[in-house]
């Protein structure tokens, strides 16, 4: 969803969609970046709902969009997107579900099994993602930031089913680990090569990366939680809602 650099700014709501914002720089004291959307998300969410993603010349594998914890329920969800903890500080999702195609989400499955003789599991963020809300993402961002966001005129990885935004979870205690960065942290802590912070939160953000990287996922230059799966250029842009997936 975001991109690298900072961006800065955060949002305070009163009701979902309903901007009462009073920016200012950094994080917030619970760690989320946040913005002032350009209009309510309300509005916004209505319109992209009512509106059809591009269409894609050429061949496409057929989509199979299976939930991931219907594999393997030890792998842990906190899918910010369907809560106010994230960066337009409403929810936007109206269930915390995470789907990928097929074939990523059995190799996902792997990695988290892979990485039990550390102690560590798999906690999601978020997977696939509708295209409506790649467009909520688009018109809610200030011009100035938009190279955060993908652009909905592309589509992106995630409307594809083909990206995972996750980290590591401690098998003993269940809770998320520390690692470089917050999630969606714009700042230059983000980045898979940064060489700052503690050398243990370093190494298992690179531990959890080889581990993503056996099982055919890449990572996102500028953010350490985002991976794409190999082939992710060969499935659709997918437009359906979660409960639809879990009919």
């Amino acid at each position: 969803m975001l991109r690298s650099a900072v961006i800065i700014g955060a949002l305070s709501l009163a009701a979902a969609g309903t901007c009462l914002a009073q920016a200012r720089p950094g994080i917030d004291s619970d760690g989320i970046f946040r913005i002032t959307p350009q209009r309510p998300v309300a509005e916004l969410r209505a319109e992209a709902i009512a509106e059809q993603p591009p269409a894609e010349p050429g061949r496409f594998h057929d989509v199979d969009l299976v939930e991931v914890t219907t594999l393997d329920p030890a792998i842990k969800l906190d899918v910010r997107y369907a809560t106010a903890n994230n960066f337009l500080s409403t929810p936007v999702y109206t269930q915390a579900r995470a789907y990928l195609q097929r074939v990523a989400a059995e190799a996902l499955v792997r990695v988290h099994r892979s990485l039990s003789n550390q102690g560590y599991g798999l906690l999601i963020h978020d997977a696939y993602r509708p295209w409506w809300v790649t467009k909520v993402f688009w018109e809610a961002t200030p011009p100035a930031l938009r190279q955060f966001v993908a652009d909905p005129a592309n589509g992106s990885r995630h409307n594809r089913g083909c990206a995972v935004d996750l980290t590591l979870y401690d098998r003993r205690t269940g809770q998320a680990v520390s690692m470089p960065s917050v999630y969606d942290e714009m700042s230059d802590r983000a980045y898979p090569s940064y060489a700052g912070g503690t050398l243990e939160a370093r190494e298992r953000r690179d531990l959890l990366r080889k581990a993503m990287e056996r099982e055919g996922f890449t990572v996102y230059e500028a953010e350490w939680w985002h991976f794409d799966f190999k082939g992710w250029q060969q499935y659709p842009i997918v437009n359906l809602d979660f409960e639809k997936l879990g009919r």
